[in-house]
């Protein structure tokens, strides 16, 4: 576990968070012309297809979103750092619900915004960036693990 924690409350925690990345990535996925909030590997597809198939506009979309993910994670790696050992998740999760909530006002202000697209990304890097030890991703998957470990080496080079 990160912290000490008994494995059924960091299995709990994990569960819900995995279950709001996929709630997002779905609202994301339905809402934003089928690109991904949490999912970085289906975006690395729209871009390659954008690439492949002429469609930049696709291209762009799909390489901003990979770019606000990465850049969730090192905002999460610095409020993380910054937090100290007993807020470093909460502190995480606050600055989660924050990008959540400006994704929300930017999108029921102007439907289907990238805007509030590129937010939920953010959101959800951020979200990955608070499972960390030792500075290394400890919960990731596929590109996103590789993203959220992008996002905490630059962060890394930034705060060191």
């Amino acid at each position: 576990t990160l912290t000490g924690e008994t494995d059924s409350w960091f299995a709990v925690r994990s569960d819900g968070i995995a279950a709001l990345a996929g709630f997002v990535d779905a609202l994301a996925f339905t809402s934003f012309g089928a690109f991904f909030a949490s999912f970085m590997s289906g975006n690395t597809t729209r871009l390659g297809a954008g690439i492949g198939g002429g469609s930049a506009g696709d291209a762009i979309v799909a390489g901003a979103l990979i770019l606000c993910f990465v850049s969730g994670v090192i905002v999460a790696t610095v409020v993380y750092r910054a937090a100290g050992p007993v807020r470093r998740q909460p502190a995480v999760m606050a600055v989660v619900t924050l990008l959540l909530l400006a994704a929300a006002v930017v999108g029921t202000l102007v439907p289907q915004s990238t805007i509030a697209l590129l937010l939920l990304a953010s959101a959800m890097g951020c979200e990955n960036g608070m499972f960390q030890r030792n500075g290394e991703v400890s919960i990731g998957v596929y590109l996103a693990g590789i993203s959220i470990a992008v996002g905490l080496l630059n962060a890394a080079c930034m705060t060191t």
